[in-house]
């Protein structure tokens, strides 16, 4: 969700021009509107937020998310609401997404977008709430195996940056340019992983909003100092996704090219590789047709298949009889081959994130009729003016 809003808010024109506006907010406020439900989003403070619903044990043969092949429509089995008392990742990061959307909304809903800061607010005092200082998959068993959090403090960046960004509110700046936050979130020992942007990686995305804050509204004293480093390390990112500098491994049909950017990057996903396979659903002549997606592989044939019954599906050879058209799967491995085979789900599985994604890189490169670049003003709308401060004098000189 906050993926989304961050392009809407980037590129509202363009999706505007191409008539997709009313779309992508309609599916940001379907987003929010989950979220809203998984705290009290009307009160000031709360003790818990619901992280997730259903789930999976290891290995287990109860009926579950992982060991059931069912519709969504059809599923019968329990599927609990699981609330954490803790939880400064999860919370973190959806306080981002409600103050992004905020955004979205201030002009063409303003009674929404009022909510939606509050809501934000709320789960960031929830995140930074000293007791509550630790993972939110810590020891369960249905979260930690699949989705284990690394850390939470790149999460205090990201979601203080949009509730900056938001609200006009200082303290938010003041925290996310708090030297704390890139020492305990190692944002500047160089590390290759946490240089890209991912459900569990925040730095490199939150660092990027910062930067641009520096570049077009140039706060100075007291936060200069440390905008001026993440704006290195930002420019060190970007650098390290080119083939050249050799940070990351590629595979030989994108390394094969003499110029690599983002269009090369969407160009392959399209179709311009050895396979000649589009990793869109539904996008060219050859694309997946055994997506790791349980309503994709099931007929709509309006018969109810059993948890185990749905297996058949599944494990058949066959391609799916419906598509996920749009949904980008998890591609090919590093040598350009692509498995198109239901249970290889890394190969297969579309995901809400990855899929984000794709929707900003594709907006990003779209030609339309509005002859003008990104928006350069709505993002810093509730953003006060900005009077920097004096840095204080020097302490007397003593021989």
């Amino acid at each position: 969700m906050t993926m989304l809003s961050w392009s809407c808010i980037e590129y509202s024109h363009k999706y505007r021009s191409i008539g997709e506006y009313t779309h992508l907010t309609d599916l940001i406020k379907w987003g929010t509107d989950y979220l809203l439900l998984n705290f009290n989003s009307s009160a000031a403070t709360v003790d818990h937020i619901y992280a997730q619903v259903g789930g999976s044990r290891n290995a287990s043969q109860t009926p579950d998310d992982h060991y059931c092949w069912e519709r969504p429509e059809d599923m019968d089995y329990p599927r609990p609401a699981i609330a954490v008392s803790a939880g400064p990742d999860l919370a973190g990061e959806m306080a981002a997404a409600l103050a992004a959307a905020s955004i979205v909304f201030r002009d063409s809903n303003a009674a929404y977008s009022r909510r939606l800061v509050r809501g934000a607010e709320t789960l960031f005092r929830f995140a930074r709430d000293q007791g509550r200082r630790r993972s939110y998959c810590r020891g369960n068993p249905f979260i930690e195996p699949y989705y284990n959090s690394t850390g939470y403090y790149d999460e205090y960046m990201w979601g203080a940056t949009w509730l900056y960004y938001a609200t006009g509110n200082n303290t938010y700046l003041s925290l996310a340019t708090n030297r704390g936050l890139p020492k305990n979130s190692r944002a500047f020992l160089g590390i290759p992983d946490l240089s890209v942007p991912s459900w569990d990686n925040k730095l490199p995305a939150a660092m990027l909003l910062l930067t641009r804050f520096r570049i077009f509204l140039s706060p100075g004293y007291p936060y200069e100092d440390m905008l001026r480093m993440y704006h290195n390390v930002t420019a060190l990112n970007m650098c390290s996704y080119l083939p050249q500098f050799a940070v990351f491994n590629w595979t030989k049909g994108t390394s094969s090219t003499s110029t690599c950017h983002l269009s090369v990057q969407v160009d392959y996903i399209m179709g311009k590789n050895p396979l000649k396979m589009s990793y869109i659903v539904g996008y060219g002549d050859k694309f997946p047709r055994h997506v790791h997606h349980r309503g994709a592989s099931i007929p709509h044939n309006k018969r109810r298949y059993s948890c185990t019954g749905g297996w058949k599906w599944k494990d058949s050879s066959k391609p799916n009889p419906n598509n996920v058209t749009g949904a980008m799967v998890g591609g090919p491995d590093r040598f350009d081959h692509f498995h198109d085979s239901r249970n290889n789900y890394s190969y297969t599985e579309p995901t809400l994130a990855g899929n984000a994604g794709l929707v900003a890189a594709l907006v990003s490169l779209t030609v339309t009729d509005a002859n003008y670049g990104i928006d350069k003003n709505s993002i810093f709308e509730a953003v006060p003016p900005l009077y920097p401060q004096s840095p204080p004098p020097p302490p007397p000189w003593r021989p």
